[in-house]
Order: structure tokens, then sequence, then C-alpha cells
């Protein structure tokens, strides 16, 4: 088993917990809060971010290259998501003239 590298021993892991978790609530409460698309979606990024840090430290700390290649999936659907959410949110421009998303409702039948 491979030794964790000396940075990573210097800063416990603790730490890196709070840091993610402080991260996610943040995008958490930028979700349920903002009536802005473009920063739902920030906030989006904001939490899988969160999830990625905490996958890359206890993969760090296991010694096991699977939570980062978990992290190496996150990322490319994270990058699909984005090319997806910016295509909606130009066509809601286009449409409405506003990226609020309280006013969605409109686009119903």
């Amino acid at each position: 088993m491979k030794e964790v590298p000396e940075i990573l021993q210097q800063i416990p892991q603790n730490y890196y917990v709070l840091l993610s978790s402080t991260i996610f609530i943040i995008g958490v409460i930028g979700v349920l809060t903002r009536r802005n698309a473009l920063i739902i979606f920030m906030s989006v990024e904001l939490m899988l971010n969160a999830v990625n840090l905490l996958l890359t430290t206890f993969s760090a700390y296991r010694s096991d290259p699977t939570g980062q290649v978990f992290v190496f999936f996150i990322m490319a659907v994270a990058a699909a998501e984005v090319a997806v959410g910016l295509a909606i949110i130009v066509m809601m421009y286009r449409y409405m003239r506003s990226i609020d998303v309280g006013i969605l409702d409109r686009l119903k039948f």
C-alpha cells in the first residue's frame, strides 16, 4: 500500500471534510434561494466540486485510485450538464427575454 503524500499528511482529513461540506451547503443554498438560472447552474457545479474534493481526499488517504476515477466521470457529466444547461438558458432567454426560473410556467401548454 502506498503512503499518503507528505503534504496531505500535514492537513488533517477533517479539514477537507469541513471545507467540502461548507462548499456543498453554499451550493444547496444557492439552488434553493436563487431564481436566476445561471446562478442555479453555478450552485450545482459547486455541489459537484464539493463531492469531487471529498472523493479525492478519501482516495488519497486510503491510497485507492477508485475515488479519483469517479471524480473523472463526475467531471465529464458536469461538462455535459453545462453544455445542455447553457443551451436551455440561451433558448429560454431568446423566447422570454429573461433567465428568471420563476417565469418558466409560461412554457406549459
